[in-house]
């Protein structure tokens, strides 16, 4: 049964990234006609610091309108055990390793401005929940000025979670799945009949036990060779 959801939801994800615009605004949750993020502000919380979780001083961004938030949550030394071990993922310690950082033993924090290259487009999208899976989809039209070599994507399954929920002082958005990868390596062309320079992803994500499905929503980014962000987008549901 797992293997079926699975296989429908990545069928469904295939479906959103080629379908127009118009029928993705219908048939899923997706960035369409949503205001771009001009910033990310990502927050990095050790899942054996429960009171980093309850504080109300949590760090957030001076201007929050235009800024993607993020919450990852690291796996800590405790392991299962930690007080936030539920929604911890192995993917923040990926990211922290992108990053060249290391665990927080609190909270950590990382910015980043989003350099729109014009006339670039990102699209992130999913369709709606399947068993315990989601099928996604990211697609990048490059800008005239885009720099050239290879680019990084990142794709997030975000858990809207907000203040005084679960025991948050504050709106959180928990990463609960990741994918990411890299377009324009040697030998990589974009997808067939999207154009010459049109790349694309897709990907069935598993829903963590404990997070709930109304509350998902995708956030998405490009950066180039350089580390710099050219592109961010994230989805809503209509």
């Amino acid at each position: 049964m797992k293997n079926t959801a699975r296989t429908l939801a990545s069928l469904v994800a295939l479906v959103l990234a080629h379908a127009p615009a118009a029928t993705w605004a219908q048939a899923s949750c997706s960035s369409d006609g949503i205001p771009r993020p001009t910033a990310l502000f990502e927050r990095f919380l050790s899942a054996d610091c429960e009171a980093c979780w309850t504080d109300r001083a949590t760090p957030a961004p001076t201007a929050g309108a235009g800024t993607a938030v993020l919450d990852w949550i690291v796996p800590g030394a405790a392991g299962e055990d930690a007080p936030l071990a539920a929604a911890a993922a192995r993917d923040a310690l990926v990211r922290l390793e992108a990053l060249g950082r290391k665990p927080p033993r609190a909270t950590d924090v990382h910015t980043a401005a989003v350099q729109a290259a014009r006339p670039a487009g990102l699209r992130v999208a999913h369709g709606m929940p399947f068993n315990d899976y989601l099928g996604t989809a990211i697609a990048f039209t490059p800008g005239r000025t885009a720099a050239p070599g290879p680019l990084e994507f990142y794709l997030l399954l975000v858990e809207a979670v907000p203040a005084g929920t679960d025991g948050t002082a504050v709106p959180r958005n928990i990463v609960r799945n990741m994918l990411h990868g890299a377009w324009g390596k040697p030998g990589q062309r974009p997808v067939s009949g999207l154009g010459p320079s049109k790349w694309m992803e897709t990907r069935s994500m598993r829903i963590p036990e404990g997070a709930q499905a109304e509350r998902l929503r995708m956030v998405g980014w490009v950066q180039d060779a350089r580390g710099t962000v050219i592109a961010a987008a994230q989805s809503t549901c209509r």
